[in-house]
């Protein structure tokens, strides 16, 4: 269990709860233990009356006791009931607000990791254990441990009546427990390697399904339906068979428990029996409460398997929450790091960067000065480095080696989240989130009314379109924009940018699925940006910027303005000629 010492600091929240959880079990089992005592007390009055004369004043006397013990054992099962309400309420509620704070630090703590840790990681992996491996936990502290609160304290108020009034007797009834301790801790350690199994299994499951009805336009496109079906269903049958092996073992829980008091019942009548013909119990009331007692114990002990099940598969699913909040948020900066704005310049000194998760190099000794109120043009073949130098200025990772400056601050150094707050950017891959259009827009800036969302549409050249869906700016997309053709779904991404006002906007050849038509009407709206960088493979893109870079293999082979690029006769010119001509053409 030492996996789930990470709860004990939600446990320690919820204390008070937790006490008054504990206090109210074992008024309710003090009320429980009371109705085996007025059975015995009703048959020793039964017993006490067939012994006697029977006379009329003994069976009156006889009918008044009785009445009372029933009156009293009708009261105690009630109250026994009501108690029980109570630490169900008490338990229960506290495993609900664990599971709710336990969710909130997982998520938030995925939020802090970085973008190498995403590609590192099946999407369906993070969902199932922020999922299916909490509620596991969840479990754990609400029904486990209340189950166990209801069998300790079932176990210490009836065992120690039970010793009190027979010892002997209850010596003998309770010798088959050591032998169910055994029995437990064995099959505990077989279901906990079993459980992290069938978690794991289940994890690869969720991620294989995730990524095909992601890609399921494609697998249809290629008419690929059977053979995803056939990798999921390899999976699916692994998961069956390790639930089975896993499920085979706890099946021996309940025929070893049922078993274990079966003998208990036997040894209270057999050895209960002897002691009452030889005198040693003074009623035979005390017999028939033992076997209450012990059948009262029946369902406590069958729990004590499933609690011990429920524990060892909370350990495995903490063991796999604690392996990714052990995971340290690479990008991070002090708590005292300064609030920094763009007030001069972005300077690039001598960077390089290699992938942790490819060991690919795609930077190399990278060196600019981008001053406030430039534009910044980034060209460059298809794996250049191009992506990766803006994921380096919003510090999605940190470079290898050299320093990213903003102003005179190491971009290290300073308050991430304030600086990424001046940021307008726009990736390559345009996501966008299944909800209406004019949310998807508003999510730059979600005070924004619905006149400044279609300005920004406007700017963007694709409010002429949205206008013409039947509901407008409340048109509901499907997942990641699938609705939306290419182009659509880049200019809602390029509005998405125009609504937040900031410093500096990051353009990453967003404009690859628009028309030039198109392309130079939605260029002219980003002058209110004072300061750009634009990545793109249209020279078009990027003519108008004060310093083009030209990247070949992570290295700068060219740099300049247009004008100077274009007589020097390089790639860069050579690309201008020939993107010229395949225009005229």
């Amino acid at each position: 269990m030492k996996e789930l010492f990470y709860l004990n600091k939600f446990l320690l929240k919820n204390k008070f709860r937790l006490l008054l959880g504990i206090v109210v079990a074992f008024c309710s089992r003090i009320f429980a233990v009371t109705v085996p005592k007025y059975v015995a007390n009703c048959i020793a009055d039964l017993e006490q009356f067939v012994q006697s004369d029977r006379s009329d004043i003994q069976l009156t006397a006889l009918k008044s006791n009785l009445f009372s013990h029933i009156l009293w054992l009708i009261a105690a099962a009630a109250l026994s009931g009501f108690f029980m309400f109570l630490v169900r309420q008490c338990f229960i509620v506290v495993s609900r607000h664990i599971e709710y704070d336990l969710k909130n630090e997982i998520y938030d703590h995925y939020q802090k990791l970085s973008t190498s840790f995403y590609k590192q990681h099946q999407i369906g992996d993070l969902m199932n254990r922020i999922s299916e491996d909490v509620t596991k936990v969840r479990l754990y502290v609400g029904p486990a441990i209340m189950y166990s609160v209801n069998t300790l304290s079932l176990f210490i108020i009836a065992i120690s009546y039970m010793v009190s009034t027979a010892p002997k007797l209850a010596l003998y009834a309770l010798a088959p427990l050591p032998f169910l301790s055994v029995i437990v801790y064995t099959l505990s350690k077989i279901i906990n390697k079993r459980t992290s199994k069938v978690q794991e299994s289940l994890s690869e499951l969720t991620a294989t399904a995730q990524e095909i009805f992601s890609g399921i336009r494609v697998i249809k496109a290629y008419s690929k339906q059977k053979f995803s079906a056939t990798i999921f269903n390899s999976h699916a049958d692994d998961l069956k068979n390790k639930n089975i092996r896993l499920t085979k073992v706890q099946a021996l829980f309940m025929p070893m428990m049922i078993l274990l008091i079966g003998c208990s019942n036997i040894v209270v009548i057999y050895i209960g029996g002897q002691q009452y013909i030889n005198g040693e119990i003074p009623n035979f009331g005390i017999l028939v409460s033992f076997i209450l007692f012990i059948n009262m114990l029946t369902w406590p002990v069958a729990t004590v398997g499933w609690v011990s099940s429920m524990v060892q598969q909370a350990d495995a699913s903490q063991k796999r929450i604690n392996t990714f909040l052990k995971t340290n948020a690479f990008i991070s900066f002090p708590e005292d790091a300064p609030k920094v704005s763009l007030n001069s310049q972005v300077r690039f000194d001598n960077v390089s960067f290699t992938y942790p998760e490819s060991g690919t190099q795609a930077l190399k000794n990278i060196s600019f000065t981008l001053k406030k109120g430039q534009t910044l043009g980034i060209i460059g073949h298809t794996g250049s480095g191009k992506t990766t130098l803006l994921e380096l200025l919003v510090r999605s990772y940190d470079p290898t080696e050299g320093q990213v400056i903003i102003d005179d601050h190491v971009l290290d150094q300073i308050d991430l989240t304030t600086f990424r707050k001046k940021i307008a950017y726009v990736p390559q891959d345009a996501f966008l989130f299944s909800d209406t259009i004019f949310n998807n827009i508003a999510f730059s800036l979600p005070t924004a009314d619905l006149e400044a969302v279609k300005k920004a549409a406007d700017a963007a050249y694709v409010a002429h379109d949205i206008e013409r869906f039947k509901d407008g700016y409340d048109t509901l997309l499907g997942e990641r924009g699938v609705t939306l053709s290419g182009g659509q779904r880049q200019r809602v991404s390029i509005a998405r940018a125009l609504l937040r006002p900031s410093e500096l906007l990051l353009l990453d050849d967003c404009l690859s699925a628009v028309d030039q038509k198109s392309e130079k009407q939605i260029q002219s709206n980003f002058k209110v940006f004072p300061t750009k960088v634009v990545v793109s493979h249209r020279v078009s893109s990027v003519r108008d910027a004060d310093l083009i870079l030209v990247l070949k293999q992570g290295e700068i082979i060219e740099q300049g303005t247009h004008q100077n690029l274009v007589e020097t006769g390089g790639y860069y010119c050579k690309l201008f000629k020939k993107q010229q001509n395949f225009k005229e053409n």
